[in-house]
């Protein structure tokens, strides 16, 4: 840790809050002569307020420990870019239109990444009217489903949840775009459409 970038870190993220050094103290449980010694770079944070003081300012541990924010690159908006996230125990489904430091039920979440769907995960898609409607022989058991799929189109994101419990059968508008799809125990797969 470098107490000169965590603690220029620590002032920038204050600031941003509208907190002063006192109230940031109050909060931290410490005087306001220890927050302005860590902004001005003359020591460190002990480590046990390290997880408070992350909390408090909103951002990641290893961010403040780095004494830096890590940012995106722009998508332009693209939602074709969606990062999709999904927690192994609860089965939570998290998008974001960029990367990000997400975590579920105490654990870091890593952004899935689509591919190619090979044979037994390959969907049917007919059109019907002014939709699409998709269909699997995939099986949807409490073990083994399709947990999601989604419509990425350059501005929006169509997402439809599915349970173990029904058939795989979906109706989404009919749109050129990109299409995926979660299986539990294989992953993200896609297709364009």
């Amino acid at each position: 840790m470098d107490p000169i970038k965590t603690g220029k870190l620590i002032r920038a993220l204050r600031m941003d809050l509208g907190l002063t050094q006192q109230q940031l103290a109050v909060r931290l449980h410490v005087g306001d002569k220890a927050v302005s010694k860590w902004e001005r770079g003359a020591g460190c944070p002990d480590l046990s307020l390290l997880p408070a003081l992350a909390e408090v300012l909103g951002v990641g541990l290893e961010n403040l420990l780095a004494g830096e924010l890590d940012a995106n690159e722009s998508t332009g908006g693209n939602m074709k870019r969606t990062k999709f996230y999904v927690c192994p125990d609860c089965g939570n489904i998290v998008t974001a239109s960029a990367e990000a430091a997400l975590s579920c039920c105490g654990r870091p979440l890593i952004a899935l990444e689509p591919q190619k769907a090979d044979l037994p995960h390959c969907l049917t898609i007919e059109p019907v009217e002014n939709e699409l409607f998709i269909t699997s022989t995939h099986p949807m058991e409490k073990e083994h489903y399709i947990a999601f799929t989604a419509l990425l189109r350059g501005d929006s994101l169509l997402l439809r949840r599915l349970y173990p419990e029904w058939d795989m059968q979906v109706r989404i508008p009919a749109a050129h775009g990109r299409l995926l799809w979660y299986c539990t125990r294989h992953g993200l797969f896609c297709q364009n459409i």
